[in-house]
């Protein structure tokens, strides 16, 4: 049942950026750009599934590392998954100093795991275990398609409404340019409320799930704290659309991450993991 519940999302994703593909293609040119529109949202959809984590993995420069490279990160990988009923992810680490990580991947033979340079000096192996048991968690509830996915149609909703910004509309049909203004300020917003609505109740699942698969939820809390403190103080320099997949929410630097939060508090995370 979750995974159908989670494949009608993905499908309301795909379907929603087709929509406004061809919105913004009609602002810009009018019904003579719905096709080359309907195009784009093709190409943008196919795009996002299949290389939506490699996109991922780029933004924050991210390496993928075998056994010989770190061991102890390896193994917890491999047992958890062993645990979990998963096929082995490959293993990234990014040089970022901001401890923090995510899965990514368009499915549970097809995932990948990455974790920060910061996050491997801050945390003890339990820890550790309890951050890759939350993210394994995410590709077991096969959400880390929904979640990629989202980043890229944000992405392309912020892209295509400044295309309708600079294009000037259709200036055939003598459109305000007010309304390519207005497409630039909301359209993104709209694009984080769905990011909103995706992520928050996936984290608690997949706390759940995490702390269920490491046999307490301690560690991922003493995590949480550590990774919560340390997120405050260094940045991060990933795209705003790309904050939903990371497991504490980055500092950006943004006035849109400070006004928007792509995950649940923290704190109620660490009471129900605590409660487990």
């Amino acid at each position: 049942m979750y995974k159908v519940w989670n494949n009608f999302k993905t499908t309301l994703l795909m379907a929603g950026l087709m929509g406004l593909c061809l919105a913004v293609g009609y602002l810009i040119g009018g019904q003579s750009a719905l096709l080359p529109a309907l195009i784009i949202g093709a190409v943008m959809n196919l795009f996002a599934f299949f290389f939506s984590d490699k996109i991922a993995l780029a933004t924050v420069r991210a390496t993928e590392i075998s056994k010989d490279d770190d061991p102890v990160l390896w193994e917890i990988v491999k047992t958890l998954a062993q645990r979990v009923g998963l096929p082995m992810p490959r293993v990234y680490i990014s040089p970022a100093q901001a401890p923090n990580a995510f899965a990514t991947g368009r499915g549970p033979h097809h995932s990948a795991v990455c974790v920060t340079a910061g996050l491997r000096e801050m945390l003890d192996d339990d820890e550790l275990e309890g951050v890759l048991a939350h993210e394994l968690s995410h590709i077991k509830h096969r959400d880390i398609l929904i979640s990629t996915i989202a980043a890229i149609v944000a992405g392309a909703i912020s892209w295509l409404s400044y295309l309708a910004l600079w294009s000037g509309g259709d200036r055939n049909r003598r459109s305000n340019p007010l309304i390519a203004l207005l497409l630039l300020i909301f359209a993104p917003l709209a694009a984080t409320l769905i990011q909103l609505a995706i992520s928050r109740s996936r984290e608690f699942d997949a706390d759940r799930l995490g702390a269920e698969t490491v046999g307490s939820g301690r560690p991922l809390a003493n995590a949480l704290r550590k990774l919560e403190s340390a997120n405050k103080r260094i940045p991060l320099p990933v795209p705003d659309t790309q904050r939903n997949m990371f497991i504490v929410e980055p500092l950006t630097g943004s006035a849109v991450a400070k006004l928007f939060m792509t995950h649940p508090s923290t704190e109620e995370r660490i009471k129900r993991l605590l409660e487990i």
